[in-house]
């Protein structure tokens, strides 16, 4: 049976999200990517809150360069609040999607502000 790209990553989303659990001293660090932005929430997954978030639509962000210049921008960003709200660590879960291209850069940036993932 064929499975539609969104199905297919949805099941590969689930099988990773059955494994991977943010606490409060070490949240999710989940991400979002569409075609045009990418997401990036730093989730508590016990008591169901977002800790701290970041998006390519922000304002802070630059349009002028490519998407993955934008994500590793949204990773720095994400990597700062973290930071303000006296996160350090982090549990990757990159949603289904492969480990290449925007996510990769996204990562790469929260390291580079400093988030240990």
């Amino acid at each position: 049976m064929q499975f539609s790209k969104r199905n297919r990553r949805k099941r590969i989303h689930w099988r990773i999200r059955n494994k991977v659990t943010g606490t409060p001293e070490r949240p999710r660090l989940n991400i979002y990517r569409s075609n045009k932005y990418i997401y990036a929430q730093l989730i508590d997954d016990i008591q169901g809150h977002t800790l701290a978030s970041a998006s390519s639509r922000e304002e802070s962000v630059s349009k002028s360069v490519n998407k993955s210049e934008q994500s590793k921008e949204v990773g720095k960003l994400l990597a700062e609040r973290a930071k303000a709200a006296n996160i350090d660590k982090a549990v990757f879960d990159r949603g289904g999607y492969l480990y290449h291209g925007r996510v990769k850069s996204l990562a790469e940036g929260a390291r580079e502000g400093g988030l240990q993932l």
